[in-house]
C-alpha cells in the first residue's frame, strides 16, 4: 500500500510550488513595466475584449472578488492604464476600458509569454497541455461548487 501523505506526492502542493515558482519568473519581467502579476492579467483581460466589461465581468473572467479586484483597478487607473465609469444602460455598474497609455503598453508586453515560456523549460506543446490540464481542473471544480 502507497502512502497518499506524503509531500511529493500532493498535487495541490505541486500546484502550489509551481505557482510561486511561475510568480518568481513573472516578478522581475513585470517590474520592468511596473506591473504586478495581477495587474498584468487585468491588463491581458481587457486587451482581448472588444468593448469595456463591468467589473463585474472582469472579476468572473479572472476568477476574483470584488474586494479583490477593485484595489487593483484603482491602482491602474493610477497609473493612467484603465479608466472606470458608469455604464450608461446601468448606473449601478461600473465599466473598465483601457487608457490611451493601457492599450499602448499591450505592444511593449509582447515578450513577456515567450519570456516566461523559456524559463519554464517546457516545449510549446507540453505548455499548451499544461495549461489545458489545469484550465480543465478550475472548470471541472468550478461546476461541481455549482452543483
Amino acid at each position: 500500500m502507497t502512502d497518499d501523505l506524503v509531500l511529493r506526492r500532493q498535487v495541490c502542493f505541486a500546484l502550489y510550488a509551481a505557482s510561486r515558482a511561475l510568480t518568481d519568473v513573472y516578478r522581475p519581467i513585470l517590474d520592468e513595466h511596473g506591473l504586478t502579476y495581477p495587474q498584468y492579467l487585468v491588463l491581458i483581460a481587457l486587451w482581448e475584449r472588444e468593448g469595456p466589461p463591468t467589473v463585474s465581468e472582469l472579476g468572473a473572467a479572472l476568477h476574483l472578488d470584488s474586494g479583490t479586484l477593485s484595489p487593483l483597478l484603482k491602482r491602474l487607473a493610477a497609473a493612467d492604464l484603465v479608466t472606470r465609469s458608469r455604464s450608461a444602460r446601468d448606473e449601478r455598474r461600473v465599466e473598465v476600458g483601457l487608457t490611451e497609455r493601457g492599450r499602448a503598453l499591450r505592444e511593449r508586453m509582447d515578450e513577456v509569454p515567450r519570456r516566461v515560456a523559456v524559463a519554464t523549460g517546457l516545449t510549446e506543446a507540453e505548455l499548451v497541455g499544461l495549461r489545458d490540464t489545469l484550465t480543465r481542473v478550475t472548470e471541472t471544480i468550478h461546476r461541481q461548487k455549482e452543483q
